[in-house]
């Protein structure tokens, strides 16, 4: 796993204060009355703005100047700060260019007839060994119905996996989402096969994420003034949503210290749930655990940014791909849905998969 990821990843991605999302859902509003005055295009939540292929696919990498300069002709003004810095600290890491490498679709498409085989040779010399057949045909015809329903279900699983949120890709874009949604876009990273060819992609979409922020934090409004237990359901849905992590000791020391002192909502985006640190190998690092589920103790509004930061790679990664259609969706509540292009908006994403 590749898990063990630095802390400054995270230790800048600090909660924003309710004025600030206040602010921001203010500014949304102003943005579309101004909108209508500028020459910029009028996007629409969902609506992909950029996709930027990789160069390759056995070394997976993204021209980000040319990001950067695509995305101001279309009339987002970006600093190089905000895209290019976050991008090549979550992307350009080799531990994370070769899990992109070996979890990619052209990967599985060129593994399943090599597994097939692998199955079908193990079975067939196992059975052969306590199954004496007159005709070698009806073994063969076994085996090999035993091999495909084995590849098919080992691929199905393989799948199903990437639809969840990935915490080797998907988490890595936390910051850089936590920074691109000021300038209402979204990051992800996915793959497909066509034609027996592989691509893999970095996407941009246009998401104003203050209409979902102001809905999901209504519903977690109504649910505590309900007494419905929402901490119970996201330990139970994001549990396995934990990061391992060495960080220098004196870094720790002086996160305690601000965590302590500092209000809640500026809290870190990851909490420290071990009490006690681990020592490692080196006596200046420690290890430490930190989750992703949002402090109970947090306002309604900053623990709904943090679910919507935390969903927002892996939901992108979805929408792009057109993996959203199957959701049913007709017992979620609200029932307004914030993107157009699609069948689920983020906060009804969230609430599907986690809150209900």
């Amino acid at each position: 796993m590749l898990n063990s990821v630095s802390i400054t990843l995270f230790a800048s991605g600090q909660m924003e204060d309710t004025d600030d999302f206040e602010r921001m859902i203010e500014e949304s509003i102003v943005d579309e009355s101004q909108s209508q005055t500028n020459n910029k295009p009028k996007w629409e939540n969902g609506q992909c703005v950029l996709a930027i292929p990789s160069y390759s696919l056995i070394n997976p990498s993204f021209d980000l100047s040319l990001c950067n300069s695509t995305l101001e002709r279309k009339g987002f003004q970006i600093p190089v700060a905000d895209i290019e810095v976050p991008l090549k600290t979550a992307l350009e890491v080799p531990a994370v260019r070769r899990f992109m490498i070996f979890n990619s679709s052209l990967f599985h498409f060129i593994m399943a007839p090599f597994l097939y085989v692998v199955l079908w040779c193990a079975i067939f010399s196992t059975l052969h060994l306590y199954l004496t057949l007159s005709n070698d045909w009806i073994l063969c015809l076994c085996v090999s119905l035993i091999s495909i329903f084995l590849t098919t279900t080992i691929m199905f699983v393989l799948n199903q996996n990437k639809k969840e949120i990935n915490m080797n890709l998907d988490v890595r874009l936390i910051q850089v989402n936590e920074t691109m949604v000021k300038h209402k876009l979204l990051v992800a990273v996915d793959d497909w096969v066509y034609n027996c060819k592989g691509s893999m992609q970095l996407y941009f979409v246009y998401w104003d994420m203050a209409y979902c922020l102001q809905t999901l934090t209504e519903m977690l409004e109504e649910d505590s003034l309900a007494g419905i237990d929402t901490w119970s359901k996201l330990q139970k849905k994001m549990s396995n949503l934990v990061l391992v992590a060495e960080v220098p000791s004196r870094d720790l020391d002086e996160c305690h210290s601000e965590v302590e002192q500092g209000s809640e909502e500026q809290r870190p985006l990851l909490k420290n749930e071990d009490k006690g640190c681990t020592s490692s190998s080196s006596s200046s690092k420690v290890t430490t655990n930190y989750s992703l589920i949002p402090d109970a103790s947090l306002p309604a509004q900053a623990r709904a940014h943090q679910l919507l930061m935390t969903y927002s790679a892996a939901y992108v990664k979805l929408l792009v791909s057109d993996r959203l259609s199957g959701t049913s969706h007709h017992d979620l509540q609200p029932p307004r849905n914030h993107c157009p292009t699609a069948p689920l908006c983020l906060c009804q994403f969230i609430q599907l998969k986690i809150l209900k």
